[in-house]
Parts: structure tokens; sequence; C-alpha cells
């Protein structure tokens, strides 16, 4: 378990001494080509001197150094780019690593999470759940039941009752006299014509009760 613990740090702080050298290493190489590069352009410069004094040899000896210094030029450049060949392979090494440890350390944790819940102990809780809902359920509609709507009533009870306070009261029509009482006559005094008493005007009800009368005469 230690092991586990400290390895990867360990891992971690190698890669980044290893790229540190490396980077190191490149910063010197490029120091040595601008060195040699400003040594091929000086000898340049003498063989053209040398050419103008019409000293052949010398000349000569100086385009040879010239190109010495080319060739070692172009070897540092392989070896800066071997160096940046490197430098690239490790930090994708490097990148690989730390997702490879991060999916691990994911792996490990959703592990660890399933272990501790168990999926017997998921549906005991699911259970209670419900449970729970449909107690709250039936709490909250007995408190919205309106009070006195508990009791048990007949509804047939209810229509019988209901048909003869309707029979009662058609009978009760029934039985009023079909016209009112003749009015008292009138004096009229001599002289004077008598005024035709004005009709009364019957009610919507009056109305019916006649119209009922008539059908059950007929």
């Amino acid at each position: 378990m230690f092991t586990r613990l400290f390895a990867k740090p360990k891992q971690e702080t190698n890669a980044l001494t290893t790229l540190d050298k490396l980077n190191e290493t490149l910063e010197m190489l490029e120091k040595k080509e601008k060195v040699l590069v400003k040594k091929a352009a000086v000898e340049v410069e003498k063989a053209k001197e040398f050419t103008k004094g019409r000293n052949k040899r010398a000349a000569i000896q100086c385009l040879k150094r010239k190109r010495l210094y080319e060739q070692q030029i172009e070897q540092l450049g392989n070896f800066q780019l071997r160096i940046h060949d490197q430098m690239i392979m490790l930090e994708g090494a490097k990148a690989t690593t730390e997702t490879v440890d991060a999916l691990r350390t994911g792996a490990a944790a959703m592990k660890a999470m399933q272990k501790a819940t168990n999926i017997d102990d998921v549906d005991k809780t699911m259970d209670e759940i419900n449970e729970q809902t449909e107690n709250m359920k039936q709490i909250q509609e007995a408190l919205s039941t309106p009070i006195g709507a508990s009791a048990d009533f007949d509804e047939d009870e209810l229509e019988a009752e209901l048909e003869e306070l309707e029979g009662a009261e058609l009978e009760g029509q029934l039985l009023q006299p079909a016209t009112t009482a003749p009015a008292a006559l009138v004096h009229v005094p001599a002289g004077r014509q008598p005024t035709r008493p004005v009709p009364q005007k019957r009610t919507a009800e009056e109305d019916e009760l006649a119209a009922l009368q008539a059908e059950m005469a007929l």
C-alpha cells in the first residue's frame, strides 16, 4: 500500500528531472551551434582576405576549417532533433501515465462506492420511500376531506324522501280552488253607467294549475 502511495510522486519527479536535464542539454547544444556558426563565418571572411592577397593555400585552409565547422553544426542539429524527439516521447509517456493513474483512481473509487452500496439496501430504501410516500398521500387525503363528509347516507332513502316531497307539493297544488270568490257588487248611483271590473292577471303558477286541471278533466 505504501509503495502505491509513494510510487506515483517518485515517477513524476523522475520524469520532471529528466525533462529538465534534456532542456539543459538542448540549450547547451544551441549555444555551441551559435558559436560554430560564428567561427564558420569568420573563416569565410579570412578566405576572402587571403583570396584578395592571392594567398590561395591559406584561403583553402580557411574553407577546410569552415567545412569542419559546418559538419559539427550539422551534427549538433541532429543531436537537438534527437533530444526534441526524446522530450516529446517523454511528455507523451508522462501524460499517458497520468491518464492511466487517473482512470485507475476513478475505477477504485467506483468499486469502493459499489461495495459500500448493496443492491439489497437500495431495494429496502426504495420500499421505505414508497411506503412513506403512500402514507403521506393518505394523510393528505384525510386532511383534505371536508368536515362531516365522512357520514354514510343511503342514496335510495334520499331519493324516496325527495319523491314524497314532490308528491305532497303536487297534491297541495291540486287541492287549491280553481277560481277565486266573486267580488261583491258595488252600488252605482243612478245616471251612471257601471264600470266593468278589470280582470285580474293570473300568475304563472295559477296558469299551470289550470292547465293541469283541464288535462285531468279530459
